[in-house]
């Protein structure tokens, strides 16, 4: 559900296969189960080992994930609920028609209904295929570019609405760089052993799928080497994930005049009249050197080369909700090769998951009713208040902040949007319809709907009241646009958050949550946009180059983790996620030690005082075990670091934290005083 640039979407993690597991464990009423620690390890030496190895050696990864940890703990859990209440609403033969109940249980039906997707093969696609067949020109090929676009394959690039990053009361039109079946363009680029294995494994993929929709191996082979070559071009024009950090690299409007000068072999005109954009102004451009080079490729690239290409787009975006062949070649892939998964996740479980991202509005206004009361709405809020106060204070006093400055900054903080658990303003499908036909095309009038929805906004004013994810979902975002902390139902739930149990674990886990998202509006993504989401510098000079030199700190410093063997992270990648981690952490416990005002002193707990408690809250909220195959996608192309050093990283910058567990000044966990990295 885009609404924003994705890549300035600052969400507290990001999910690979949507893959969650369930785990079991006794806690007890303090928030954590003792066992979960290992005490043979030294918490001033590896925190992450010491507060969560116990809990890593009693769950090793089950065969259908790539990884699994504390929020698959609640997402699974989540996702149960969701299961109840989608087999309950399949079964209803009564609902009414067009009605939300309708769409949701006919969209899950359709996708339980394996018998009707294997008989039926890829025959629900052949209009679609055969559409990609009778192209005889060039303006033929780009009508399919906005055609596919509509149904959600964004290739060779993405057309959607953005808010104007200079006048945010306002909706733009947008085309952007994509056409990649890797999930990165570094993957096409970069000469290590290990990509050029994955390119390999990538191409055979890519052939065996032609194989399926009917090709000769000869023939596969052929066109396999055709879509490489295409994505190659594309992908060597495509910017880094780093350079898209920089919002100021993707925003360049232009007149349908000025895009018919970068990339002239197109037919903008009738492309923009096709989407709907024609006459609504100029267009936001994020990568101008991908559209020259696309411009390249659709004039010099053979049409027989582009139907080929179109072809594996629209198979790649599909596969997934097709018969078994092709779920089992798709999960050969992209589970097997890219996260290192060994089965796929039960049909159910799958099913679960397309139904939340078709209709997640639908399906979630039902969930909400059972999983999260108006009393734990109100508890959150109130914590989320708590910690703006905490965040405030902070930077009333920050030494290096100059006064201008800081009054901008508080103005900001002031100005926070604060979304809780679910929209007030529900998502309409009235114009969405759903049968119970083949579940592809029930996934493909989904994808036009989002996509009808999306463009239609062009023009308008921007919706403050929308969101960017769905209530069950396990995660949270700061939106710099909207300049919105946003906290879906689906997190505020244990073990990150529970109104009964004792404040120091909850301030340490779901305290850092908010504390993360609030301080991103402050990062070096955030920070460029001002109270009201205009992208604008309301930095001193002097003060900017103060917080540059402390970010900078933070790059150095995840620079130096190594991943596996000559793999390190990309602490400019990672830079504002780990400045969130260590902003969050830090307000999170300035906020503890504040609502402990007035009150006696909270007790000792299993042998650990209320400040341990603290940082074991937070730690647990990382409790991970990961695939390598995924810890290096997750390297390659995620801005949040592996969850190890989300631990580790941010709590050797904290004196509380040395301090609380009587760390020396030469353990690994306390860095020493001239690197020691601290903003908030």
């Amino acid at each position: 559900m885009k609404y924003l640039k994705a890549s300035l979407i600052a969400g507290l993690f990001v999910t690979f296969s949507l893959t969650f597991a369930r785990t079991a464990g006794p806690t007890n009423e303090h928030g954590f189960d003792p066992a979960d620690l290992d005490r043979s390890a030294s918490a001033c030496v590896d925190f992450d080992q010491f507060a969560n190895g116990g809990w890593k050696a009693r769950n090793p990864i089950p065969a259908a994930y790539p990884s699994w940890g504390s929020f698959n703990i609640l997402a699974e859990h989540n996702r149960d609920v969701l299961h109840e209440i989608l087999e309950e609403t399949a079964k209803d033969t009564s609902a009414v028609p067009a009605s939300n109940e309708q769409k949701v249980g006919d969209f899950y039906a359709t996708c339980m209904d394996t018998s009707a997707i294997d008989s039926e093969g890829i025959t629900p696609l052949k209009p679609e295929l055969d559409r990609i067949s009778a192209i005889q020109d060039r303006a033929g090929l780009e009508k399919e570019f906005e055609h596919l676009q509509s149904i959600g394959i964004n290739a060779p690039f993405l057309v959607d609405s953005t808010q104007d990053f200079k006048d945010s009361t306002k909706v733009t039109g947008e085309i952007d760089q994509r056409g990649l079946g890797l999930p990165d363009r570094d993957y096409y680029t970069r000469e290590d052993e290990k990509s050029k294995d994955t390119r390999a494994k990538y191409v055979a993929h890519v052939a065996k799928m032609f194989e399926l929709m009917g090709d000769s191996a000869e023939t596969a082979a052929a066109e396999s080497k055709t879509v490489m070559d295409i994505e190659t071009a594309l992908a060597k024009a495509s910017m880094t994930r780093v350079e898209r950090r920089n919002p100021d690299n993707v925003y360049h409007p232009m007149s349908v005049a000025e895009i018919k000068t970068l990339a002239p072999h197109l037919d903008w005109d009738g492309y923009f009249g096709a989407v709907g954009l024609a006459g609504k102004g100029e267009i936001n451009v994020t990568s101008p050197d991908f559209f020259k080079e696309l411009d390249r490729q659709f004039a010099t690239t053979s049409l027989a080369g582009w139907k080929t290409y179109l072809r594996w787009h629209l198979i790649n975006s599909t596969a997934a909700s097709l018969s078994e062949p092709f779920v089992d070649e798709d999960f050969n892939f992209k589970g097997k090769v890219l996260l290192g998964t060994k089965e796929n996740l039960e049909r159910w479980k799958r099913c679960v998951r397309y139904t939340d991202n078709g209709l997640g509005e639908a399906l979630g206004q039902v969930y909400v009713k059972k999983a999260f009361s108006p009393q734990a709405k109100a508890h959150a809020l109130e914590m989320v208040h708590n910690l703006e106060a905490a965040l405030k204070d902070d930077i009333t006093t920050l030494p290096w902040m100059s006064e201008a400055t800081r009054q901008q900054a508080i103005g900001k903080l002031e100005a926070f949007a604060e979304k809780i658990g679910y929209p007030d303003k529900w998502r309409d499908y009235s114009k969405l319809t759903i049968e119970r036909g083949p579940f592809v095309l029930n996934v493909l009038r989904a994808r036009t709907f989002e996509f009808n929805r999306d463009l239609a906004k062009v023009g308008k004013p921007v919706d403050r009241t929308e969101w960017g994810m769905t209530p069950p979902t396990v995660n949270a975002y700061y939106n710099p646009q909207l300049n919105e902390i946003v906290f879906p139902a689906g997190i505020l739930q244990p073990p990150f958050y529970d109104p009964n149990r004792d404040d120091a674990f909850n301030y340490g886990a779901i305290g850092a949550v908010i504390g993360h998202e609030m301080t991103h509006g402050f990062d070096d993504q955030g920070n460029k946009f001002d109270k009201v989401g205009n992208l604008k510098n309301w930095w001193t000079p002097e003060d900017k180059k103060n917080f540059d030199e402390r970010a900078a700190c933070i790059v150095n410093q995840f620079d130096s983790y190594e991943v596996e063997k000559g793999l390190h992270e990309n602490g400019k990648l990672v830079s504002g996620e780990s400045i969130a981690d260590l902003g969050g952490l830090t307000i999170a416990f300035r906020a503890y030690r504040k609502s402990l005002e007035g009150k006696p002193k909270p007790p000792v707990i299993d042998g650990f005082t209320p400040e341990q408690r603290f940082f074991l809250g937070y730690a647990h909220v990382w409790a991970t075990n990961m695939r390598p195959e995924l810890a290096r996608l997750q390297t390659n192309v995620d801005p949040h670091p592996l969850a190890h050093f989300r631990v580790n990283g941010p709590l050797s910058n904290m004196p509380a934290f040395a301090k609380a567990f009587q760390c020396k000044p030469d353990d690994p966990m306390v860095r020493p005083a001239k690197e020691r990295c601290q903003i908030w």
